[in-house]
């Protein structure tokens, strides 16, 4: 059975400025249906505000809670663990943690900081991480596709950097980590195995979700998508489609078998 849906956002939903041809007209075929939807974004560029309002100026009418976003599952674990954040992310996002109370402990939080990512900035990360503070990453994307069309750096790399000298694994918050499935899914009480998750990384959108217990990982072809990537990982996608609409399609058509 497919009780709920999980869509990424950029490479699925919209490619740069641009909603992805037939994507708004795919997310309003899922509503019709009746089947709740959760937007699980690994970016890290933008608060959940500045997401939402976005996806609404592409004509799609997003609730908050059907957005789920790394920086809120770091909010939720700083307030659980008592800790502060040091922030090694992009300026744009810093407002995300402006709310969180003072606490004794550290934790460094890393994102997809783009140009903030200099020597100054990773080597007081790391001095913090020497000195007992724990290493969280928002995501640890390998890739992304950027405004020239191109693949650029993730923060994957500066994390693996981090890990490696400060001799520390990080506690991953986005996908692929299964506790970000799972939380995505908690409000609407569906099981991990009776959704679908849909995205353009056959790692960590589609390999990330189906181990986490995800019933079904649709990859499609538009985005970061690369000739070949349904069979780089593993466990390979359930199915690999053209785009969103025919994701939807797929999902239409299979709900009730299980």
């Amino acid at each position: 059975m497919i009780n709920a849906v999980l869509l990424d956002l950029a490479g699925v939903i919209y490619d740069g400025e641009s909603a992805v041809p037939g994507a708004t007209e795919a997310v309003a075929r899922l509503h019709a249906a009746g089947l709740p939807i959760r937007f699980v974004s690994n970016t890290t560029r933008s608060t959940k505000r500045a997401v939402v309002d976005r996806l609404t100026r592409l004509g799609l009418a997003v609730a908050g809670d059907e957005l789920f976003t790394p920086a809120e599952a770091a909010c939720r674990w700083l307030r659980q663990h008592a800790r502060s954040p040091h922030l090694l992310v992009h300026p744009d996002l810093v407002s995300e943690f402006r709310d969180l109370p003072d606490a004794a402990s550290t934790a460094v939080v890393v994102g997809d900081a783009g140009e903030a990512f200099d020597y100054r900035a990773l080597n007081a990360a790391f001095r913090e991480l020497v000195d007992g503070a724990e290493l969280l990453a928002l995501a640890p994307n390998r890739t992304f596709k950027d405004t020239d069309e191109k693949l650029s750096l993730d923060a994957g790399a500066f994390i693996a950097a981090l890990e490696f000298a400060a001799q520390k694994q990080a506690v991953v918050l986005g996908k692929p980590a299964p506790d970000f499935f799972r939380s995505a899914l908690a409000p609407i009480d569906c099981p991990e195995a009776d959704a679908v998750m849909v995205g353009d990384d056959a790692e960590t959108d589609v390999a990330g979700a189906l181990k986490a217990g995800v019933g079904h990982a649709l990859l499609v072809r538009t985005g970061k998508y690369r000739a070949g990537d349904e069979s780089r990982f593993e466990p390979a996608p359930t199915a690999t489609v053209a785009d969103v609409s025919a994701a939807v399609d797929w999902i239409l058509r299979n709900r009730s078998e299980g």
